[in-house]
Formats: C-alpha cells, sequence, structure tokens
C-alpha cells in the first residue's frame, strides 16, 4: 500500500516538475494558475500549495521572478529600452513591471539599466546566481538568521 503512495507522490512531483518547465519555457506568454493546474490535472489552488512546498514559492511567484531574471539580462545588455524589457518577457503593463522589478531588484528597472552594479565583470557563468532576484522577505529572513 505504500509503494503506491509512493507511486502517487513521483507522479505529483513529476507534474509539478513539468509545470516548473513550462513556466521557465514559456514565461514571456500569458500564464495563469488555472491553466497550469489542467495542465498537471490539479485544481488550481492544490496545485498553489504543493508547488509551494516543492519549490518555496507560488507558482504565480515562480513565474514574476522567471520574468524579472529575463528582464535583468536584456537590461544589462543595455541595448533594449525598460518599455521593450518588460513587454519582450510577458508583462503587459508598464506599471506591474516596475513595482515587481522593484521589489525584487531593490530599485527600479530603469536605473537598473543605468548601473547594473554587481553584475558587471563577472564571468557569465555566475552572472545567474550573482543577480538572482531576491524579495524583500528573504532579504530580511537571510539578514535574521
Amino acid at each position: 500500500m505504500s509503494s503506491l503512495s509512493d507511486d502517487a507522490r513521483l507522479r505529483e512531483l513529476a507534474a509539478l516538475r513539468r509545470v516548473r518547465d513550462r513556466i521557465d519555457r514559456e514565461y514571456a506568454k500569458p500564464l495563469d494558475v488555472e491553466s497550469l493546474a489542467r495542465q498537471a490535472h490539479m485544481s488550481s489552488g492544490h496545485l498553489s500549495r504543493r508547488f509551494r512546498d516543492v519549490y518555496g514559492e507560488s507558482p504565480y511567484a515562480y513565474l514574476m521572478t522567471r520574468r524579472i531574471e529575463r528582464a535583468m539580462a536584456l537590461l544589462r545588455r543595455g541595448d533594449v529600452s525598460v518599455t521593450e524589457a518588460c513587454f519582450a518577457v510577458g508583462f503587459s503593463s508598464l506599471g506591474t513591471f516596475s513595482t515587481r522589478f522593484a521589489e525584487l531588484v531593490g530599485m527600479p528597472p530603469s536605473a537598473y539599466r543605468r548601473d547594473p552594479g554587481l553584475a558587471a565583470g563577472i564571468p557569465s557563468w555566475m552572472e545567474k546566481q550573482a543577480t538572482r532576484p531576491i524579495r524583500n522577505r528573504e532579504a530580511r529572513r537571510g539578514a535574521a538568521g
């Protein structure tokens, strides 16, 4: 009987991985939790709870983090405007993009475009880890711990 529950758990983890992989691949497309849940054959509430349990953040927060990471890379290049970066990564509102960007990065996208700071001059293989957006609550938790 326990092997059946182990099998079910493994199937659920595989479904969650497919959802995460889809977000990674299709971050610039319109994605919502309901369509991701349908893909995983789960309710949206169950998907959100299990995704958070496994990956530490909701599917929506994971999507926002991926979009901001991609926007940061575009803005570091310097040949893309903030508006172009906004729409290229899947946001439909410049205001929402700027708010999320500032929340995750700690500065508005226009300031980041002018001076990406930390990312300048580091090897590309270190860039992703060094420039990963950190939510304000994660930064506070890390400072306190």
